[in-house]
Order: C-alpha cells, then structure tokens, then sequence
C-alpha cells in the first residue's frame, strides 16, 4: 500500500498541529460569533478555519511553500464566493457583512496555521476577536453620536408644495431666495401630485449649510400665495 510507504510520522504530527491549532483559534472565533447569534456561528468558522489549514497543509506537503501560497490564492477567492452567502439585502439594508468578513479572518487563521506560521494565527485570532468585541462600544459611539450637518458632505433638498397653476412663478421665487441667502442650487425636480398640488424639490450644491437660515426661507416662503407648505431635509452620503 502506498500509505504505508509514504506515511511519516514527523509530517503526520506536523498536520496535527496545523489542523489542532485551526481548530481550537477557529473555535474561539466562533464563539464569539454563536454568543452574538449571527448567521455564520461556531460550527461554521471552526470548519473554515481546518478546511483552509488543511488544504494549505496538503500544498506544503506535495510542493513545499511554492505549493502553499498557490493554495492560498484559490482559498481566498473560495470564501469570497462563502462570504457572498452570507450576505444578506433587506430593503435598503444590507446585513452580514461582518458575518462574512469574520469568514476572512477564520480562513486566514487557518492558512497560517496550516503554513505552520502557529504564532500569527495566534496574533491574527487575537485581532479578529478584538475587532469583533472591543471595537463594539466604539462603533455604539459612533452610531448615536448627531450628525453634525455644517461640516459633513451631505445633501439638502428644500421641498415646496405649491398650487399646480402658481408652478412656474414660485419655483423661480425658490430658487431666487436660496440663492440670495448664498444656498445655490444644483438641481429642482417638479413632481405633481393628486390633489392639484406640485411639489418642487430643489437639491443644493453641497457647502456649509445653517439649518436656521432654512428655516427661515421656509417660514417666509409658507406666507407667499399659492405655497401649501414648505420643509427641508437632509441626507448623510452612504
């Protein structure tokens, strides 16, 4: 038999190691991931991470590290097309994408690992839990903290709502006024609606904008005849 003949005893302890290392650095990953009920858990890191060992070990074997970094190549575009499973579009919303980064970084792991590079996996499972778990307050910071609007590139649109024969003399008076207050417009888009009502959007060139001046020419446009109502609004960019 040809096992009995190739088989080695230091390479088959040395794949051991490899495989035992994905395994125990995949599982702390993964149970962070499980504890935090995402779609990837425990048992889906823990098999990234040996599967990516052991094929990175099977290179290292037949054709050394020349063998391995060619298998690394086909492994990180194999868990691109995992990660992309993972990845889920609600509406305007697009969930999993830590899921499937986290995938990135079980399958590294385990590259190292199977490379016998057992100190960087270490280091690497290290960062990942790190970045999945120390960063959170931050990123909890970051999310409630307001959006300070004068000095981020967002984009405001000042709506009016007027009477569908008073269209063309009140989207000019619009525009003038903004422009007067030094808010130039880039674009005015008309929409009519069912009540006999057009509504004009004027989007503004983006600059530093105070939301009091708004305001104000919407208070002051409310009072023109023919105007129904009159607002502004504002959009972070993506």
């Amino acid at each position: 038999m040809r096992f009995l003949a190739t088989f080695q005893v230091y390479d088959f302890l040395d794949t051991l190691v490899s495989l035992t290392t994905a395994f125990v650095l995949g599982t702390l990953i993964g149970a962070e991931r499980q504890y935090r009920l995402r779609t990837a858990g425990l048992r889906t890191n823990v098999l990234v991470a040996v599967s990516a060992a052991a094929f990175v070990d099977i290179g290292m074997h037949l054709s050394g590290a020349d063998g391995a970094v060619r298998i690394i190549a086909y492994v990180v575009s194999g868990i691109g097309f995992l990660g992309a499973g993972a990845i889920m579009k609600e509406g305007m919303n697009v969930r999993g994408l830590n899921t499937a980064a986290t995938l990135w970084g079980s399958a590294a792991v385990g590259s190292c690992a199977g490379a016998d590079l057992i100190a960087q996996a270490a280091l690497l499972t290290a960062f990942v839990l790190a970045g999945n778990t120390l960063l959170r307050p931050l990123v909890n910071a970051i999310e409630r903290a307001p959006l300070d609007v004068r000095t981020s590139e967002a984009t405001y649109q000042f709506r009016l709502t007027v009477d569908a024969d008073a269209l063309a003399d009140l989207r000019e008076l619009l525009v003038e006024k903004l422009e007067a207050s030094h808010y130039p417009v880039r674009d005015v888009e008309v929409t009519e609606r069912a009540d006999d009502s057009v509504e004009i959007v004027a989007t503004l060139v983006s600059s530093a904008v105070e939301q009091g001046e708004l305001d104000t020419i919407a208070a002051e446009l409310e009072r023109s005849p023919g105007v129904r109502h009159a607002t502004w609004d504002v959009t972070a960019p993506d």
